[in-house]
C-alpha cells in the first residue's frame, strides 16, 4: 500500500508539471529535457560498462557534489561519469559541464523508468546528494547490488523518514549502501532506522568546493576597476524583498557602495532593480565598453557564475533569501575569503549558517534598522570588522575534509 500510495504521488506530479507546462518556463523545461530521454541516453552511452552515475537535484546540490565527482574523475580515470538533474535550474545551467562524460535529466522515478535507466546506465557505482530519494531507482540499485551512497545528507526531525507514515523513505534510507551525513543531529536520527555501521559523520562537501573555488581565484579586472577606492559590500543571490532593504542601507550609508548579484537574471528582476536603484551600473554595460570605470555606488551583476569571485572584493558580505520560505543561500562562498556574513531571518534550517552566527562570523537581521546598525558596527570598529573576518575564514577551514573521507570509503570498499 505504501509503495501504490508513492506511485500515485508521483503521477499527480506528473499531471501538475504538464498543466503547469502551459505556462511556466521551467516546468516546460522539465517535460522537454525528458522526451525521448531513453534514446538519447542509449546513443551517448552506448556500451560503456565503467560508469559512475551522481544524480543532483538542481544546481545547489551539484556544488556539494561537484569535488567528489572531481576527485573521481582524477582516481578513476578509466570510468565514464554521469551526471543528472531532477530540476532545470541545476540542468540548464550544467547542461555542457565538462568535467564529466554526459549531463541528462533523471527519467521520472517509475519502476519502468529505472529499470529501462540501469538496463542502459549500469552503472558500477551511484551517489546520490543531500536529499534525493527515488524509491524505484534506489529499489533497482539495490536489487542488482550496485554500490550506492548519499553524501552531504542532513536528517531533520520533522523528515518522512521518522513519521508513521513514512515507511518508504525508511525502506530507500536502508537501500543505500552507505550514508555520509552532515552533522551529528543527523547521525543521531537517521542511526534509529539504519545500522550504524552504514553511517559515517562526514561533514559538508560544499567546504572542499569553496575551498577550492577559492584557492583558485583569478581577479576580475572591470570589477576592480568600478570599486576603485570604493567601501564594498557584496549582495549575492538577492531578491526583491533583499534589494528594497539594501536600497535603504545604501541611503542611510553614503560612503558604502554595492554590488549585487541577483538571485533570477530575468527582464522583470532587471527592469526591477533598474527601478531601485536609479542610475546603477550593470555589469553587461561595463563589458561592452571595456571600461569598468564608474561613478555609480551600485553596480548590477546581470549574468550568472561571477558570485563565487565577487565576495573576494567584499568586506562585508551579504547572503539573500533570508526573508523566503525556501531560506538563504549559500553563506559558504562569502565566508571563504574570511568576510563577515549578513542575511535574513530565515536561515535556521542551514546548518553552516548557525555554525557561522555561533563562532561570530556571521549576523542575522530582521528590519532594515538593524541592518543599518550591524553595518555601521562593522564599519566603524575596525578590530570587530577583523574578528569577524578571521572567525569567517577559519569555520571554513575546520570544516573542510569530507571529500577524502569519502574518497577513502570508496576506495576501501566500492571499488
Amino acid at each position: 500500500m505504501d509503495v501504490l500510495m508513492y506511485n500515485i504521488s508521483i503521477r499527480l506530479y506528473q499531471l501538475a508539471i504538464l498543466i503547469a507546462s502551459l505556462f511556466n518556463k521551467k516546468a516546460k523545461c522539465w517535460l522537454e529535457g525528458r522526451t525521448d530521454i531513453f534514446n538519447k541516453l542509449q546513443s551517448a552511452i552506448g556500451k560503456s560498462n565503467k560508469v559512475i552515475w551522481m544524480h543532483c537535484a538542481s544546481l545547489g546540490e551539484f556544488e556539494q557534489g561537484r569535488p567528489v565527482l572531481e576527485e573521481l574523475r582524477l582516481q578513476y580515470p578509466e570510468h565514464q561519469l554521469l551526471l543528472t538533474f531532477f530540476s532545470p535550474s541545476g540542468y540548464e545551467i550544467r547542461k555542457n559541464y565538462a568535467g564529466v562524460d554526459w549531463v541528462f535529466y533523471l527519467p521520472l522515478d517509475t519502476k519502468a523508468n529505472a529499470g529501462k535507466f540501469m538496463d542502459i546506465v549500469k552503472p558500477s557505482l551511484s551517489i546520490f546528494v543531500k536529499y534525493e530519494y527515488w524509491y524505484h531507482y534506489l529499489h533497482k540499485l539495490h536489487q542488482k547490488n550496485i554500490p550506492v551512497i548519499l553524501i552531504s545528507a542532513i536528517f531533520r526531525e520533522n523528515a518522512p523518514f521518522f513519521k508513521w507514515y513514512g515507511s518508504v523513505h525508511r525502506k530507500m534510507a536502508n537501500y543505500f549502501h552507505h550514508l555520509f551525513v552532515q552533522n551529528q543531529e543527523s547521525y543521531d536520527r537517521i542511526t534509529r532506522i539504519v545500522p550504524a555501521v552504514k553511517v559515517s559523520l562526514a561533514g559538508d562537501t560544499r567546504f572542499d568546493r569553496v575551498k577550492t573555488i577559492a584557492d583558485s581565484f583569478e581577479p576580475l579586472p572591470l570589477i576592480e576597476a568600478f570599486i576603485g577606492g570604493k567601501k564594498i559590500m557584496v549582495a549575492g543571490s538577492t531578491w526583491p524583498e533583499d534589494e528594497l532593504i539594501l536600497k535603504k542601507l545604501i541611503e542611510n550609508q553614503p560612503d558604502l557602495s554595492l554590488i549585487i548579484a541577483p538571485h533570477e537574471i530575468t527582464d522583470t528582476h532587471l527592469r526591477f532593480l533598474r527601478e531601485t536603484f536609479a542610475g546603477a551600473a550593470f555589469y553587461s554595460e561595463l563589458l561592452k565598453a571595456n571600461n569598468g570605470i564608474s561613478s555609480e555606488r551600485v553596480l548590477i551583476i546581470d549574468n550568472i557564475g561571477m558570485l563565487s569571485k565577487l565576495y573576494y572584493y567584499s568586506l562585508v558580505s551579504y547572503i539573500g533569501g533570508g526573508f523566503n520560505k525556501s531560506g538563504i543561500h549559500n553563506t559558504l562562498e562569502a565566508a571563504v575569503y574570511g568576510k563577515p556574513v549578513l542575511f535574513g531571518p530565515n536561515y535556521q534550517k542551514f546548518a553552516e549558517a548557525t555554525g557561522l552566527i555561533k563562532n561570530r562570523a556571521a549576523h542575522s537581521y530582521t528590519t532594515d534598522t538593524e541592518l543599518i546598525q550591524l553595518t555601521q558596527s562593522l564599519f566603524s570598529n575596525e578590530n570587530l570588522l577583523k574578528e569577524y573576518s578571521d572567525n569567517a575564514g577559519k569555520f571554513v577551514a575546520s570544516h573542510t575534509g569530507a571529500t577524502n573521507l569519502i574518497i577513502n570509503w570508496l576506495k576501501k570498499t566500492a571499488f
